[in-house]
Protein backbone atom coordinates (compact mmCIF):
# COMPACT_ATOMS: atom_id res chain seq x y z
CA UNK A 1 0.00 0.00 0.00
CA UNK A 2 0.74 3.43 -0.67
CA UNK A 3 2.64 5.44 2.31
CA UNK A 4 -0.39 7.77 2.77
CA UNK A 5 -2.67 4.30 3.44
CA UNK A 6 -3.14 2.32 6.55
CA UNK A 7 -4.52 -1.42 6.60
CA UNK A 8 -6.00 -2.72 9.71
CA UNK A 9 -7.93 -6.03 10.34
CA UNK A 10 -11.76 -5.75 11.96
CA UNK A 11 -9.88 -7.04 15.44
CA UNK A 12 -7.16 -3.87 15.66
CA UNK A 13 -10.04 -1.66 14.11
CA UNK A 14 -10.03 2.20 15.27
CA UNK A 15 -13.72 3.35 15.92
CA UNK A 16 -15.04 6.55 16.26
CA UNK A 17 -17.61 7.94 18.91
CA UNK A 18 -20.73 8.82 17.49
CA UNK A 19 -20.93 12.32 15.46
CA UNK A 20 -22.31 14.17 18.31
CA UNK A 21 -24.69 13.61 21.30
CA UNK A 22 -28.53 13.44 21.01
CA UNK A 23 -30.43 16.74 21.40
CA UNK A 24 -32.86 17.04 23.73
CA UNK A 25 -36.63 16.34 22.43
CA UNK A 26 -37.84 19.73 22.85
CA UNK A 27 -41.40 18.15 23.67
CA UNK A 28 -39.83 16.77 26.96
CA UNK A 29 -37.24 19.34 27.54
CA UNK A 30 -38.10 21.40 30.99
CA UNK A 31 -35.40 24.43 30.95
CA UNK A 32 -33.81 24.75 34.30
CA UNK A 33 -34.83 27.95 36.30
CA UNK A 34 -31.65 30.27 36.29
CA UNK A 35 -28.19 29.48 36.48
CA UNK A 36 -26.15 29.95 38.98
CA UNK A 37 -23.44 32.66 38.32
CA UNK A 38 -20.99 29.76 38.79
CA UNK A 39 -22.84 27.37 35.96
CA UNK A 40 -22.83 30.95 33.70
CA UNK A 41 -19.08 30.82 34.26
CA UNK A 42 -18.56 27.29 33.58
CA UNK A 43 -20.93 27.62 30.61
CA UNK A 44 -18.76 30.38 28.79
CA UNK A 45 -15.63 28.56 29.49
CA UNK A 46 -16.89 25.38 27.61
CA UNK A 47 -18.58 27.58 24.82
CA UNK A 48 -14.94 28.92 24.50
CA UNK A 49 -13.55 25.41 24.27
CA UNK A 50 -16.16 24.45 21.31
CA UNK A 51 -15.65 27.50 19.28
CA UNK A 52 -11.90 26.15 19.51
CA UNK A 53 -12.50 22.89 18.12
CA UNK A 54 -15.27 23.97 15.77
CA UNK A 55 -12.24 26.30 14.43
CA UNK A 56 -10.11 23.41 14.58
CA UNK A 57 -12.77 21.62 12.24
CA UNK A 58 -12.97 19.30 15.37
CA UNK A 59 -17.09 19.02 15.04
CA UNK A 60 -17.36 16.23 16.92
CA UNK A 61 -15.91 17.94 20.04
CA UNK A 62 -17.92 21.53 19.19
CA UNK A 63 -20.90 19.47 19.55
CA UNK A 64 -20.17 17.45 22.68
CA UNK A 65 -18.97 20.53 24.16
CA UNK A 66 -21.57 22.98 23.01
CA UNK A 67 -24.01 19.97 24.58
CA UNK A 68 -22.06 20.27 27.97
CA UNK A 69 -22.51 24.12 28.19
CA UNK A 70 -26.01 23.78 28.03
CA UNK A 71 -26.27 21.46 30.78
CA UNK A 72 -24.92 24.00 32.69
CA UNK A 73 -27.06 26.96 30.98
CA UNK A 74 -29.90 26.15 29.57
CA UNK A 75 -30.96 29.53 29.19
CA UNK A 76 -28.41 30.58 26.74
CA UNK A 77 -29.47 31.21 23.07
CA UNK A 78 -26.04 31.25 21.33
CA UNK A 79 -25.09 28.00 23.08
CA UNK A 80 -28.35 26.23 21.26
CA UNK A 81 -27.15 28.23 17.94
CA UNK A 82 -23.69 27.13 18.15
CA UNK A 83 -24.81 23.47 18.24
CA UNK A 84 -26.86 23.72 15.48
CA UNK A 85 -24.12 25.49 13.20
CA UNK A 86 -21.52 22.55 14.64
CA UNK A 87 -24.44 19.53 14.06
CA UNK A 88 -24.69 21.29 10.19
CA UNK A 89 -21.28 20.48 9.81
CA UNK A 90 -21.79 16.72 11.32
CA UNK A 91 -25.15 16.20 8.73
CA UNK A 92 -27.69 16.36 11.29
CA UNK A 93 -29.88 18.65 9.94
CA UNK A 94 -32.89 17.28 12.00
CA UNK A 95 -30.94 17.70 15.36
CA UNK A 96 -29.84 21.07 14.40
CA UNK A 97 -33.07 22.12 13.27
CA UNK A 98 -34.68 21.21 16.67
CA UNK A 99 -31.46 23.34 18.44
CA UNK A 100 -32.43 26.29 16.31
CA UNK A 101 -35.82 26.06 17.00
CA UNK A 102 -34.94 26.13 21.06
CA UNK A 103 -32.32 28.93 20.42
CA UNK A 104 -35.80 31.30 18.50
CA UNK A 105 -37.82 29.86 21.51
CA UNK A 106 -34.90 31.47 23.98
CA UNK A 107 -35.11 34.66 21.55
CA UNK A 108 -37.51 35.22 19.12
CA UNK A 109 -35.18 38.31 17.51
CA UNK A 110 -31.98 35.97 17.26
CA UNK A 111 -31.80 36.64 13.22
CA UNK A 112 -28.93 34.18 13.30
CA UNK A 113 -31.01 31.53 14.48
CA UNK A 114 -33.67 31.94 12.20
CA UNK A 115 -30.63 31.83 9.27
CA UNK A 116 -29.66 28.72 10.55
CA UNK A 117 -33.10 26.98 10.51
CA UNK A 118 -33.41 28.03 7.01
CA UNK A 119 -30.50 26.59 6.40
CA UNK A 120 -31.47 23.19 7.69
CA UNK A 121 -35.01 23.67 5.47
CA UNK A 122 -32.85 23.57 3.04
CA UNK A 123 -30.47 20.89 3.68
CA UNK A 124 -33.69 18.72 3.80
CA UNK A 125 -35.49 19.92 0.52
CA UNK A 126 -37.69 22.04 2.35
CA UNK A 127 -37.11 25.22 0.57
CA UNK A 128 -40.48 26.88 1.65
CA UNK A 129 -40.16 27.12 5.17
CA UNK A 130 -36.60 28.60 4.60
CA UNK A 131 -38.30 30.90 2.53
CA UNK A 132 -40.72 31.41 5.72
CA UNK A 133 -37.04 32.31 8.23
CA UNK A 134 -35.36 34.42 5.54
CA UNK A 135 -38.39 36.24 6.09
CA UNK A 136 -37.87 36.25 10.08
CA UNK A 137 -34.37 37.36 9.21
CA UNK A 138 -34.85 40.07 7.23
CA UNK A 139 -37.52 41.24 9.55
CA UNK A 140 -34.77 41.95 11.84
CA UNK A 141 -32.27 42.80 9.78
CA UNK A 142 -33.82 44.70 6.65
CA UNK A 143 -30.39 45.60 5.44
CA UNK A 144 -29.17 42.10 5.42
CA UNK A 145 -28.36 41.99 1.27
CA UNK A 146 -26.70 38.35 1.15
CA UNK A 147 -29.77 37.03 3.34
CA UNK A 148 -32.15 38.78 0.51
CA UNK A 149 -30.16 37.44 -2.94
CA UNK A 150 -30.18 33.78 -0.97
CA UNK A 151 -34.22 34.23 -0.53
CA UNK A 152 -34.80 35.09 -3.89
CA UNK A 153 -32.98 32.22 -4.71
CA UNK A 154 -34.56 29.71 -2.76
CA UNK A 155 -38.11 31.34 -4.18
CA UNK A 156 -36.82 30.79 -7.86
CA UNK A 157 -35.75 27.35 -6.92
CA UNK A 158 -39.07 26.76 -5.72
CA UNK A 159 -40.85 28.29 -8.79
CA UNK A 160 -38.91 25.80 -11.07
CA UNK A 161 -39.91 22.78 -9.03
CA UNK A 162 -43.51 23.75 -9.25
CA UNK A 163 -42.33 24.41 -13.47
CA UNK A 164 -40.92 21.03 -13.96
CA UNK A 165 -43.68 19.04 -12.25
CA UNK A 166 -46.48 20.84 -14.34
CA UNK A 167 -44.57 20.24 -17.92
CA UNK A 168 -43.91 16.13 -16.59
CA UNK A 169 -45.72 14.43 -19.07
CA UNK A 170 -47.72 11.16 -18.14
CA UNK A 171 -45.78 8.45 -21.00
CA UNK A 172 -43.33 10.41 -21.74
CA UNK A 173 -40.57 8.44 -23.47
CA UNK A 174 -37.78 8.77 -20.97
CA UNK A 175 -34.10 10.02 -21.85
CA UNK A 176 -32.40 6.91 -22.53
CA UNK A 177 -34.93 6.53 -25.55
CA UNK A 178 -34.37 9.91 -26.27
CA UNK A 179 -30.64 9.83 -26.84
CA UNK A 180 -30.37 6.77 -28.81
CA UNK A 181 -33.60 8.59 -30.75
CA UNK A 182 -31.20 12.05 -31.44
CA UNK A 183 -27.84 9.77 -31.73
CA UNK A 184 -29.91 8.07 -34.71
CA UNK A 185 -30.93 11.17 -36.36
CA UNK A 186 -27.62 12.43 -36.41
CA UNK A 187 -28.33 14.94 -33.66
CA UNK A 188 -25.15 13.92 -31.87
CA UNK A 189 -22.59 13.35 -33.93
CA UNK A 190 -19.00 13.71 -32.96
CA UNK A 191 -17.39 17.09 -32.60
CA UNK A 192 -14.94 17.63 -36.26
CA UNK A 193 -12.79 19.54 -33.94
CA UNK A 194 -12.24 17.16 -30.90
CA UNK A 195 -8.74 16.50 -30.51
CA UNK A 196 -8.91 14.37 -27.28
CA UNK A 197 -8.75 10.28 -26.60
CA UNK A 198 -10.98 8.43 -29.24
CA UNK A 199 -13.25 5.79 -28.23
CA UNK A 200 -13.13 3.31 -30.33
CA UNK A 201 -15.66 1.82 -32.58
CA UNK A 202 -16.63 -0.96 -35.74
CA UNK A 203 -19.56 -0.19 -37.95
CA UNK A 204 -21.19 2.85 -35.85
CA UNK A 205 -21.06 1.01 -32.37
CA UNK A 206 -18.73 1.91 -29.91
CA UNK A 207 -16.98 0.28 -27.44
CA UNK A 208 -14.90 0.67 -24.21
CA UNK A 209 -11.25 0.07 -23.51
CA UNK A 210 -9.00 -0.04 -20.77
CA UNK A 211 -6.21 2.24 -23.12
CA UNK A 212 -9.11 4.89 -23.68
CA UNK A 213 -10.43 4.67 -19.93
CA UNK A 214 -6.44 5.72 -19.09
CA UNK A 215 -6.08 8.05 -21.46
CA UNK A 216 -9.99 9.76 -20.54
CA UNK A 217 -8.31 9.89 -17.14
CA UNK A 218 -5.17 12.15 -17.99
CA UNK A 219 -7.74 14.38 -20.26
CA UNK A 220 -9.95 14.73 -17.10
CA UNK A 221 -6.74 16.08 -15.28
CA UNK A 222 -5.66 18.65 -17.83
CA UNK A 223 -8.73 20.45 -17.16
CA UNK A 224 -10.83 18.84 -20.02
CA UNK A 225 -14.24 17.31 -20.96
CA UNK A 226 -15.15 14.68 -23.40
CA UNK A 227 -17.25 15.71 -26.11
CA UNK A 228 -21.15 14.60 -25.51
CA UNK A 229 -21.20 11.64 -27.57
CA UNK A 230 -18.78 10.07 -26.01
CA UNK A 231 -20.57 11.11 -23.08
CA UNK A 232 -24.19 9.63 -23.88
CA UNK A 233 -22.36 6.30 -25.05
CA UNK A 234 -20.58 5.99 -21.74
CA UNK A 235 -23.80 6.32 -19.88
CA UNK A 236 -25.68 4.26 -22.27
CA UNK A 237 -22.98 1.49 -22.39
CA UNK A 238 -23.31 1.37 -18.36
CA UNK A 239 -27.28 1.90 -18.67
CA UNK A 240 -27.22 -1.93 -20.72
CA UNK A 241 -25.61 -3.50 -17.73
CA UNK A 242 -27.67 -1.86 -14.77
CA UNK A 243 -30.57 -2.67 -16.75
CA UNK A 244 -30.11 -6.35 -16.60
CA UNK A 245 -29.58 -6.32 -12.86
CA UNK A 246 -32.44 -6.91 -10.17
CA UNK A 247 -32.57 -4.46 -6.62
CA UNK A 248 -30.53 -6.41 -4.87
CA UNK A 249 -27.38 -7.95 -6.63
CA UNK A 250 -25.96 -11.15 -5.84
CA UNK A 251 -21.69 -11.57 -6.20
CA UNK A 252 -20.11 -14.81 -5.58
CA UNK A 253 -16.22 -13.87 -4.04
CA UNK A 254 -14.51 -17.14 -5.49
CA UNK A 255 -11.30 -19.03 -4.85
CA UNK A 256 -8.36 -16.01 -5.53
CA UNK A 257 -11.24 -13.47 -5.50
CA UNK A 258 -11.48 -10.45 -3.73
CA UNK A 259 -13.90 -7.51 -3.64
CA UNK A 260 -13.38 -3.96 -2.16
CA UNK A 261 -16.26 -1.93 -0.79
CA UNK A 262 -16.04 1.46 -1.26
CA UNK A 263 -18.30 4.37 0.54
CA UNK A 264 -19.55 7.67 0.05
CA UNK A 265 -16.55 9.60 -2.93
CA UNK A 266 -19.07 12.55 -3.67
CA UNK A 267 -17.41 14.61 -6.77
CA UNK A 268 -13.52 14.14 -5.24
CA UNK A 269 -11.90 13.11 -8.75
CA UNK A 270 -8.73 13.71 -6.92
CA UNK A 271 -9.01 11.41 -3.87
CA UNK A 272 -11.06 9.12 -6.32
CA UNK A 273 -7.72 8.67 -8.28
CA UNK A 274 -5.67 8.19 -5.60
CA UNK A 275 -8.04 5.33 -3.67
CA UNK A 276 -8.28 3.59 -7.02
CA UNK A 277 -4.20 3.37 -6.91
CA UNK A 278 -4.90 1.66 -3.55
CA UNK A 279 -7.55 -0.46 -5.04
CA UNK A 280 -6.15 -1.28 -8.20
CA UNK A 281 -8.50 -1.68 -11.13
CA UNK A 282 -11.61 -4.27 -11.02
CA UNK A 283 -10.84 -7.04 -12.96
CA UNK A 284 -11.11 -11.17 -13.18
CA UNK A 285 -9.49 -11.32 -9.32
CA UNK A 286 -10.30 -8.50 -7.84
CA UNK A 287 -14.24 -6.61 -8.13
CA UNK A 288 -14.72 -3.27 -6.84
CA UNK A 289 -18.42 -1.77 -5.67
CA UNK A 290 -18.92 1.45 -5.13
CA UNK A 291 -21.74 2.15 -2.86
CA UNK A 292 -23.91 5.08 -3.28
CA UNK A 293 -23.07 9.16 -3.53
CA UNK A 294 -20.83 9.32 -6.23
CA UNK A 295 -21.82 12.43 -6.87
CA UNK A 296 -22.74 15.70 -5.52
CA UNK A 297 -20.74 18.37 -3.27
CA UNK A 298 -17.24 17.86 -4.70
CA UNK A 299 -17.34 19.32 -8.19
CA UNK A 300 -15.51 17.00 -10.03
CA UNK A 301 -18.84 14.71 -9.94
CA UNK A 302 -18.68 14.31 -13.84
CA UNK A 303 -15.53 13.18 -13.69
CA UNK A 304 -16.02 10.51 -10.89
CA UNK A 305 -19.30 9.16 -12.47
CA UNK A 306 -17.85 8.50 -15.94
CA UNK A 307 -15.00 7.04 -14.70
CA UNK A 308 -17.73 4.79 -12.73
CA UNK A 309 -19.96 4.05 -15.55
CA UNK A 310 -16.68 3.02 -18.15
CA UNK A 311 -15.43 0.53 -15.77
CA UNK A 312 -18.86 -0.99 -15.38
CA UNK A 313 -19.15 -0.94 -19.22
CA UNK A 314 -15.61 -2.63 -19.74
CA UNK A 315 -16.27 -4.83 -16.88
CA UNK A 316 -19.38 -5.49 -15.69
CA UNK A 317 -19.32 -8.71 -14.05
CA UNK A 318 -16.21 -7.15 -12.23
CA UNK A 319 -17.16 -3.61 -11.25
CA UNK A 320 -20.83 -2.73 -9.28
CA UNK A 321 -22.04 0.63 -8.05
CA UNK A 322 -25.35 0.86 -5.59
CA UNK A 323 -27.38 4.05 -5.61
CA UNK A 324 -27.37 6.58 -2.75
CA UNK A 325 -29.34 8.82 -1.71
CA UNK A 326 -27.62 11.62 -3.63
CA UNK A 327 -27.81 9.67 -7.20
CA UNK A 328 -31.58 11.61 -6.96
CA UNK A 329 -33.03 14.40 -8.86
CA UNK A 330 -33.85 16.56 -5.34
CA UNK A 331 -30.32 16.12 -4.42
CA UNK A 332 -28.73 16.54 -7.05
CA UNK A 333 -30.44 19.91 -7.61
CA UNK A 334 -29.56 21.29 -4.24
CA UNK A 335 -25.91 20.06 -4.17
CA UNK A 336 -24.55 20.26 -7.25
CA UNK A 337 -24.35 17.50 -10.06
CA UNK A 338 -27.31 18.68 -11.86
CA UNK A 339 -25.59 22.23 -12.90
CA UNK A 340 -22.22 20.57 -13.26
CA UNK A 341 -23.75 18.35 -16.20
CA UNK A 342 -25.63 21.18 -17.11
CA UNK A 343 -22.36 23.21 -17.90
CA UNK A 344 -20.09 21.11 -18.80
CA UNK A 345 -22.41 18.89 -21.46
CA UNK A 346 -25.67 19.93 -21.65
CA UNK A 347 -29.67 19.46 -20.31
CA UNK A 348 -30.25 16.21 -22.48
CA UNK A 349 -26.67 14.68 -20.95
CA UNK A 350 -28.57 15.81 -16.94
CA UNK A 351 -31.81 14.31 -18.01
CA UNK A 352 -29.67 11.11 -19.03
CA UNK A 353 -27.78 11.09 -15.68
CA UNK A 354 -31.25 11.84 -13.75
CA UNK A 355 -33.06 8.38 -15.72
CA UNK A 356 -29.88 6.34 -15.13
CA UNK A 357 -29.39 6.59 -11.84
CA UNK A 358 -32.98 5.28 -11.38
CA UNK A 359 -32.11 1.91 -12.33
CA UNK A 360 -29.39 1.88 -10.20
CA UNK A 361 -28.96 -0.96 -8.27
CA UNK A 362 -30.53 -0.53 -4.61
CA UNK A 363 -28.25 -3.29 -2.86
CA UNK A 364 -25.73 -5.75 -3.28
CA UNK A 365 -24.89 -9.20 -1.32
CA UNK A 366 -21.41 -10.59 -1.23
CA UNK A 367 -20.88 -13.90 -0.77
CA UNK A 368 -18.16 -16.18 0.11
CA UNK A 369 -17.96 -19.77 -0.98
CA UNK A 370 -15.47 -20.54 1.23
CA UNK A 371 -15.93 -21.64 4.97
CA UNK A 372 -14.83 -19.45 7.37
CA UNK A 373 -10.98 -19.20 8.14
CA UNK A 374 -11.93 -19.08 11.96
CA UNK A 375 -14.50 -20.63 14.18
CA UNK A 376 -17.25 -18.26 15.83
CA UNK A 377 -20.46 -19.25 16.91
CA UNK A 378 -21.34 -15.48 17.35
CA UNK A 379 -21.32 -15.07 13.64
CA UNK A 380 -24.50 -15.36 11.69
CA UNK A 381 -23.76 -17.73 8.43
CA UNK A 382 -25.41 -18.32 5.47
CA UNK A 383 -27.93 -21.62 5.20
CA UNK A 384 -24.92 -22.76 3.34
CA UNK A 385 -22.47 -21.84 6.66
CA UNK A 386 -20.94 -19.05 4.32
CA UNK A 387 -20.50 -15.50 5.72
CA UNK A 388 -22.22 -12.73 3.52
CA UNK A 389 -22.32 -9.26 3.52
CA UNK A 390 -25.57 -7.06 2.66
CA UNK A 391 -24.05 -3.64 1.21
CA UNK A 392 -26.62 -1.03 1.16
CA UNK A 393 -25.87 2.76 1.06
CA UNK A 394 -28.41 3.86 4.08
CA UNK A 395 -29.23 0.88 6.55
CA UNK A 396 -32.30 -1.06 7.36
CA UNK A 397 -36.11 -0.74 7.47
CA UNK A 398 -38.90 0.85 9.57
CA UNK A 399 -40.37 -2.64 10.00
CA UNK A 400 -39.44 -6.11 10.98
CA UNK A 401 -39.65 -9.15 8.36
CA UNK A 402 -37.83 -7.56 5.57
CA UNK A 403 -36.12 -10.58 3.24
CA UNK A 404 -33.65 -10.34 0.72
CA UNK A 405 -36.41 -11.46 -1.62
CA UNK A 406 -38.37 -8.29 -1.07
CA UNK A 407 -35.26 -5.89 -1.72
CA UNK A 408 -34.99 -7.57 -4.91
CA UNK A 409 -38.09 -7.19 -6.51
CA UNK A 410 -38.29 -3.40 -5.83
CA UNK A 411 -39.62 -1.68 -8.54
CA UNK A 412 -36.97 0.95 -8.95
CA UNK A 413 -36.29 2.14 -12.76
CA UNK A 414 -37.55 5.35 -13.05
CA UNK A 415 -38.18 6.02 -9.68
CA UNK A 416 -37.18 8.52 -6.72
CA UNK A 417 -35.93 7.43 -3.27
CA UNK A 418 -38.95 9.59 -1.79
CA UNK A 419 -39.29 10.46 2.13
CA UNK A 420 -40.57 6.98 2.94
CA UNK A 421 -41.04 3.41 1.84
CA UNK A 422 -38.42 0.80 1.18
CA UNK A 423 -36.36 2.63 -1.83
CA UNK A 424 -36.13 5.57 1.18
CA UNK A 425 -34.91 3.32 3.96
CA UNK A 426 -32.20 1.32 2.00
CA UNK A 427 -30.74 4.78 0.77
CA UNK A 428 -31.44 7.33 3.92
CA UNK A 429 -31.74 5.22 7.26
CA UNK A 430 -28.90 6.13 9.58
CA UNK A 431 -27.20 4.14 12.77
CA UNK A 432 -28.06 5.00 16.46
CA UNK A 433 -26.59 3.23 19.52
CA UNK A 434 -29.40 2.51 21.17
CA UNK A 435 -32.43 -0.28 20.65
CA UNK A 436 -35.12 0.08 18.25
CA UNK A 437 -35.66 2.79 15.33
CA UNK A 438 -36.57 6.23 15.71
CA UNK A 439 -36.35 9.81 13.31
CA UNK A 440 -32.92 10.48 11.60
CA UNK A 441 -31.26 12.96 13.40
CA UNK A 442 -30.37 14.29 9.57
CA UNK A 443 -34.52 14.93 9.14
CA UNK A 444 -35.09 12.13 6.45
CA UNK A 445 -35.63 8.19 7.00
CA UNK A 446 -35.40 6.59 9.80
CA UNK A 447 -32.27 5.50 12.95
CA UNK A 448 -32.43 2.17 13.59
CA UNK A 449 -30.63 0.67 16.47
CA UNK A 450 -28.25 -2.69 17.14
CA UNK A 451 -31.38 -5.08 18.04
CA UNK A 452 -33.08 -4.28 14.73
CA UNK A 453 -30.08 -4.97 12.99
CA UNK A 454 -29.21 -8.35 14.90
CA UNK A 455 -33.13 -9.65 13.89
CA UNK A 456 -32.69 -8.46 10.43
CA UNK A 457 -29.26 -10.31 9.47
CA UNK A 458 -30.61 -13.68 11.51
CA UNK A 459 -33.96 -13.92 9.70
CA UNK A 460 -31.45 -13.36 6.53
CA UNK A 461 -29.08 -15.11 7.23
CA UNK A 462 -26.54 -12.27 6.65
CA UNK A 463 -23.05 -12.16 8.88
CA UNK A 464 -23.10 -8.10 8.30
CA UNK A 465 -24.58 -5.33 6.91
CA UNK A 466 -22.34 -2.62 5.63
CA UNK A 467 -23.08 0.54 5.04
CA UNK A 468 -21.83 4.25 4.07
CA UNK A 469 -23.85 7.85 4.52
CA UNK A 470 -22.33 9.78 7.10
CA UNK A 471 -18.75 10.88 7.59
CA UNK A 472 -16.59 8.83 10.20
CA UNK A 473 -13.37 10.61 10.96
CA UNK A 474 -11.13 7.15 10.35
CA UNK A 475 -13.07 6.08 7.24
CA UNK A 476 -14.56 3.71 8.68
CA UNK A 477 -16.81 2.08 12.24
CA UNK A 478 -17.48 -1.32 13.39
CA UNK A 479 -20.70 -0.77 15.05
CA UNK A 480 -23.53 -2.40 16.66
CA UNK A 481 -21.99 -5.27 18.29
CA UNK A 482 -20.16 -5.96 15.14
CA UNK A 483 -22.81 -6.68 12.75
CA UNK A 484 -22.67 -3.10 10.92
CA UNK A 485 -20.07 -1.07 9.39
CA UNK A 486 -19.94 2.24 8.16
CA UNK A 487 -17.82 3.13 5.50
CA UNK A 488 -16.98 6.55 3.62
CA UNK A 489 -14.53 6.91 1.06
CA UNK A 490 -14.27 11.00 0.26
CA UNK A 491 -11.50 12.06 2.45
CA UNK A 492 -11.47 15.80 3.98
CA UNK A 493 -14.64 15.63 3.08
CA UNK A 494 -15.78 18.93 1.13
CA UNK A 495 -12.50 20.07 2.07
CA UNK A 496 -13.34 20.86 5.73
CA UNK A 497 -13.99 17.39 8.00
CA UNK A 498 -10.52 16.49 7.96
CA UNK A 499 -11.52 13.02 7.99
CA UNK A 500 -9.59 9.82 6.93
CA UNK A 501 -11.77 7.95 3.65
CA UNK A 502 -11.36 4.33 3.72
CA UNK A 503 -12.41 0.85 1.65
CA UNK A 504 -13.10 -2.43 2.83
CA UNK A 505 -11.34 -6.00 1.19
CA UNK A 506 -13.22 -8.73 1.51
CA UNK A 507 -11.98 -12.13 0.29
CA UNK A 508 -13.33 -15.69 -0.36
CA UNK A 509 -13.39 -16.52 3.62
CA UNK A 510 -15.55 -13.67 3.88
CA UNK A 511 -12.76 -12.46 6.09
CA UNK A 512 -12.52 -8.38 5.82
CA UNK A 513 -9.33 -5.81 5.58
CA UNK A 514 -9.60 -2.66 6.62
CA UNK A 515 -7.45 0.68 4.39
CA UNK A 516 -7.49 4.53 5.51
CA UNK A 517 -5.81 7.42 3.10
CA UNK A 518 -5.67 10.47 3.36
CA UNK A 519 -6.85 13.47 1.15
CA UNK A 520 -5.20 14.10 -2.21
CA UNK A 521 -4.03 17.58 -3.88
CA UNK A 522 -6.49 19.04 -5.81
CA UNK A 523 -6.61 21.70 -8.58
CA UNK A 524 -7.96 25.42 -6.58
CA UNK A 525 -12.16 25.01 -7.36
CA UNK A 526 -14.49 24.73 -4.07
CA UNK A 527 -17.02 22.11 -3.18
CA UNK A 528 -20.36 22.91 -4.73
CA UNK A 529 -19.08 25.49 -7.47
CA UNK A 530 -21.71 23.98 -10.08
CA UNK A 531 -25.21 24.52 -7.17
CA UNK A 532 -27.09 27.04 -9.11
CA UNK A 533 -28.66 30.19 -8.16
CA UNK A 534 -26.29 31.18 -5.79
CA UNK A 535 -27.14 29.10 -3.26
CA UNK A 536 -23.66 27.27 -3.59
CA UNK A 537 -22.47 28.97 0.06
CA UNK A 538 -25.85 28.66 1.87
CA UNK A 539 -25.31 24.86 1.02
CA UNK A 540 -21.99 24.46 2.14
CA UNK A 541 -23.04 26.40 5.82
Amino acid sequence: MSDQSTTSSPLLSASTPPSSVPSPQLQTLHLSNEPSAEDKLEAARLKAEANKAFTAHDFPAAARLYSEAIEKNQQEPTLWCNRAYARMKLEEYGYALNDATQAIALDPTYAKAYYRRATCYMQILKPQSAVADFRKVLALEPKNETVRQQMVSTQKLIRKIEFEKAIEVEGEKNAVERCYEIIAEGGCDLDANYTGPILPSKDGKFNMTQEFLQAMIVWFKDGKTLPKRYVWEIVLGAHEQFAKEESLVYVDIEEGVTCDVIGDVHGQFYDVLHLFSLTGPPSEKHYLLMNGDLVDRGSWSIEVILLAFSYKWLYPKFMYINRGNHEAKDMNRSYGFEGEAKHKHGEMSYKLFAHVFTVLPLSTLICATKVPSSKDDKAILSPQGRKRFFVVHGGLFSKDGVTLDEISKIDRIGRQPGQEGLMCEVSSSILKELPGRGPSKRGVGIAFGPDVTKRWCTLNGVTGVIRSHEVRQNGYEIEHDGLCTTVFSAPNYVDQSGNKGAFIRIDAAGDRQYTQFEASPHPPMKPMAYVQGGLGSLMMS
